[in-house]
């Protein structure tokens, strides 16, 4: 009876051990959407795991959630055309800007999906609003 605890407990142990290293080696990678950089600034994109310009992220995270619904356009779509997260590439000024429509509104996709604070200051996406 001793040894077959004995052998359960050096069982958990070292899937214990085991799971704790696994997550030591992840951890080293980027968090998803994580900027780096300012001139040219590059953002951490997890299933090609590589380092992409903002613009060609907005298009991965657009295709991997369906398409970019309503492509890229100065003009918001018709508001009773649109549904919950269909997304749209804003084009003001001073840039761009990825948007997602959330509960009735549209909303810039870093706040609906909270990748990098640094979206909100990048491109036209501090402009949004105005």
């Amino acid at each position: 009876m001793m040894t077959q605890f004995r052998a359960l407990i050096t069982i958990l142990l070292t899937l214990f051990i085991l799971g704790c290293s696994a997550q030591d080696i992840t951890s080293d990678l980027p968090r998803h959407g994580e900027m780096k950089g300012h001139n040219p600034v590059l953002v951490w994109e997890s299933t090609q795991q590589e380092w992409i310009s903002p613009e060609a992220f907005w298009l991965v995270e657009a295709d991997l959630r369906g398409e970019l619904t309503w492509g890229e356009s100065d003009v918001y779509p018709d508001y009773h055309l649109v549904k919950e997260f269909d997304t749209f590439l804003v084009e003001l000024p001073s840039g761009t800007c990825l948007m997602a429509f959330y509960h009735s509104r549209w909303r810039r996709a870093n706040d609906v999906w909270r990748w990098d604070a640094g979206f909100n200051d990048y491109s036209a996406c501090s402009a949004v609003f105005d």
